[in-house]
């Protein structure tokens, strides 16, 4: 027969047999729709992270305090906190590479002003702060490398303090106590949301580190040390002149392992890319398994089929039909129902990913590989668990098939 003829046929029979071309189809339509669904929550999860982790600054570099060991078990990165002021000024004075540098001093207090008081975070930084971390005041301005030196007691705030301590009122001008420190507000930042880890950005406050160090923490050591390059292919020998006069400033010997750490933006961001693409690949496979028990479905509706049609493929045969024509028909109709499957399975998992992001508040992403890798599995599927009752269905004996009751 020819393959016109061949699809026809095919065709008819799926048409004819509408419940059972349902139920063929159901577990295909289950199992692209969750593969749609689960991948595209893990690509939003991954995009979502990226995009928080852009959003920490540009070109950033960050040195933290590396760790320390007690009998010989390590107690961990950061429990050994040897940066200082003056690492950040030998960094500021002799790198070649780094474009903007800024020290951090890092304190928890309770803030009060003239709508009640709230507990927040308040970072003493210099004036490259907002440049590193590409974080603008959206009202105000940021104040000066004169106000650091001076040891101003001014700060910027955060859009969540100013909504705490100010509500709708402006906070530019105005005055808040920090542990009986009066401190004047000369500006707020532009809102940047939550980090990768569920930190509300918002929630600080910026001042300079000299009146942070000395009126606010007493602290003698900074709790990290932020520096960006001037473009991203700068970013690699950065980090090794930053190594070397790190050591330089410390004295450590040749020897001596580095008692500080330094990490990159596009470490922090294969990190995270890494684990949301374990995540995603783990949705995936679950929702894969759907898809192989929608393939045994199509298996099992398929030999069913072949032993309510055989008298029609006696028929068949007996008038001239082929074994390879009665094979390529069955698996017409699988691989059919199978891609008319994946079809509606893309559709209802588009639908699903929309509502799960509006009902949970999840970012979703839904992008055309995945699309076209469902369908083609999906067609792939039909071939696979197809081609069984295809094949025993063109060994059936046309006059055995005949004589069937």
């Amino acid at each position: 027969m020819r393959a016109s003829n061949l699809i026809k046929v095919a065709g008819k029979s799926i048409v004819k047999n509408k419940m059972r071309t349902l139920l063929t189809m159901l577990g295909i339509i289950i199992g692209v729709g969750a593969v749609i669904v689960m991948v595209a929550v893990g690509d939003g999860a991954k995009s979502q992270i990226e995009r928080q982790i852009q959003n920490l600054g540009t070109n950033m570099l960050v040195i933290t305090p590396g760790s320390s060991s007690a009998g010989g078990v390590s107690r961990g990165a950061g429990s050994f906190n040897r940066l200082k002021l003056e690492d950040a000024e030998k960094l500021r004075n002799e790198s070649m590479y780094l474009s903007a540098i800024s020290p951090v001093v890092t304190t928890f207090t309770q803030a009060v002003g003239p709508q009640g008081n709230w507990r927040t975070r308040i970072n003493g930084v210099d004036v490259d702060y907002p440049l590193i971390r590409d974080w603008p005041v959206s009202s105000g301005s940021f104040f000066t490398a004169a106000d650091v030196r001076q040891r101003k007691k001014v700060a910027i705030i955060g859009a969540t303090v100013a909504e705490e301590l100010f509500e709708d009122d402006d906070p530019v001008g105005q005055t808040i106590r920090v542990r009986n420190v009066p401190i004047q507000i000369i500006g707020v930042l532009a809102a940047k949301g939550q980090t990768a880890e569920g930190t509300d950005q918002d929630d600080v406050i910026l001042a300079p580190h000299t009146t942070v160090g000395t009126r606010l923490s007493r602290w003698n050591f900074v709790s990290q040390i932020l520096a960006s390059t001037s473009s991203p292919g700068d970013i690699p020998a950065a980090q090794e002149e930053m190594k070397v006069i790190m050591r330089e400033s410390h004295g450590l010997a040749a020897w001596e392992a580095d008692d500080f750490e330094i990490k990159n933006q596009a470490e922090l961001t294969e990190a995270a890319a890494g684990t949301t693409e374990v995540m995603t690949l783990l949705l995936a496979a679950i929702a894969g398994i759907s898809l192989l028990v929608g393939g045994i479905g199509i298996m099992n509706i398929m030999l069913v089929s072949v032993t309510e049609r055989t008298r029609e493929i006696g028929i068949r045969m007996a008038i001239g039909a082929r074994g390879t024509d009665v094979l390529t028909q069955f698996l017409i109709e699988s691989i059919v129902m199978s891609i008319l499957g994946g079809a509606v399975g893309v559709g209802l998992g588009f639908a699903g990913a929309q509502i799960l992001g509006n009902v949970m508040g999840w970012q979703t992403l839904v992008n055309t590989d995945t699309v076209m890798v469902a369908i083609v599995f999906s067609a792939a599927v039909g071939i696979f668990f197809g081609f069984y009752p295809a094949r025993k269905a063109a060994s059936l004996n046309p006059i055995e098939a005949l004589r069937y009751e």
